[in-house]
């Protein structure tokens, strides 16, 4: 292992965010052909504990979107629990500085990190620096990482979609002028929305008058795209997108007297606000497909702190889509707050999350350099 971490000068041919770009090598490349790995093993042999690394759990946020706070929540609760001192560095969408923020944390040997940014092609090369020095790297969706986690994005779309047709069909008669505020520029996301189309142009009733990527993906964003939206089109009946941009595209209806108790307005996410809209029970916003961030963040803490212990982890984890009820929201309330209690109780995380693959501070040179999704076979 030492002798691999030592090579120099290698290209890398690298895709990521729908563009290549070679990046000058002096570390190993990860697994960069997609596998398919087998569930994690918890009981895997021990290895080294990695030398020279601080007990730090670091958190480079993209911004502050709600989802992005639960991770949040979840990594400091985990660094607390595991006696890690915490930092969270706030990106602002602001890739360059994320990258930045990368650099201080390798020049200072933290020893675990999660990561995300708006623009994951100019962080990924000071990601993989991190990884080969040693430290735990969790990522939210693109590679590289030590361990990735994603969810399956098309099942994901499929769950919420599925949702916004069986209400077009009971409640709109079959027929319905639908937005699509998507992540397509985000490749690792697109399934999701392909998911909704899919089902979506099987209703012959049904017509997607806007497909567009709010930039940035915030409510803010959702807003500035929505009042846009209907100034061509101003009686729409379903939107659809992660939660934050459905959020904004809620409050563009309503400061435009557009808003409607019939409408179906649905995210992915299971944020807050949205939470609170669904509860409401007169507002247009029907569904939220939950993905628990809390959670998958306490569990990704809790590898860092494994890791630092010399402890094999997961090399990629599913979060998984749950469409929230009015009979279980109270239960994904309580893990929202207390996301250590649902990841202790088997049962529990196996409804949030599922584990694939075992990676350890000896094995590192193998960790995930593609694409990774669990959809993929």
């Amino acid at each position: 292992m030492k002798t691999r971490l030592q090579l120099a000068a290698i290209a890398l041919l690298v895709g990521i965010g729908g563009s290549s770009a070679v990046l000058s090598q002096d570390g190993p490349p990860g697994l960069t052909t997609p596998v398919v790995f087998p569930p994690f093993n918890p009981d895997a042999p021990a290895c080294t504990v990695p030398p020279g690394l601080k007990p730090i759990l670091a958190y480079v946020q993209e911004n502050d979107r709600a989802f992005l706070e639960g991770v949040n929540h979840g990594l400091s609760l985990a660094a607390a629990d595991r006696g890690l001192d915490y930092r969270r560095v706030l990106a602002d969408s602001d890739a360059p500085k994320a990258a930045s923020e990368i650099r201080d944390l390798v020049a200072e040997n933290v020893g675990a990190m999660v990561a995300t940014s708006s623009d994951p092609a100019v962080v990924a090369k000071d990601i993989q620096k991190a990884i080969w020095s040693g430290a735990y790297v969790g990522t939210v969706v693109p590679p590289p990482a030590t361990l990735l986690l994603n969810a399956p994005q098309y099942q994901t779309g499929k769950v919420l979609a599925d949702a916004a047709i069986a209400y077009i069909n009971g409640k709109l008669g079959g027929k319905a002028k639908v937005v699509l505020l998507t992540q397509d520029t985000m490749q690792y996301l697109a399934p999701r929305f392909q998911a909704m189309r899919d089902e979506l142009t099987q209703l012959p009733g049904v017509t997607i008058v806007a497909d567009i990527a709010p930039n940035p993906v915030t409510e803010q964003g959702g807003y500035a795209t929505m009042t846009t939206v209907l100034q061509a089109i101003p009686d729409v009946d379903v939107v659809l997108g992660a939660d934050a941009v459905v959020l904004g595209a809620l409050r563009a209806l309503r400061e435009a007297g557009k808003d409607r108790p019939d409408q179906f307005l649905g995210g992915i996410d299971g944020e807050p606000q949205a939470i609170t809209e669904i509860k409401s029970g007169n507002s247009p916003y029907k569904a939220s497909i939950a993905l628990n961030s809390p959670v998958f963040g306490y569990a990704m803490g809790e590898y860092g702190a494994d890791w630092l212990k010399g402890l094999s982890v997961p090399q990629a984890m599913d979060i998984l889509p749950i469409a929230l009820t009015a009979e279980n929201i109270a239960a994904y309330e309580a893990d929202l707050d207390n996301p250590a209690a649902a990841f202790a109780d088997p049962a529990r995380r196996t409804a949030y999350l599922r584990m694939y693959g075992n990676i350890c501070y000896d094995t590192r040179d193998q960790y995930v350099n593609f694409p990774w999704s669990s959809e993929n076979r």
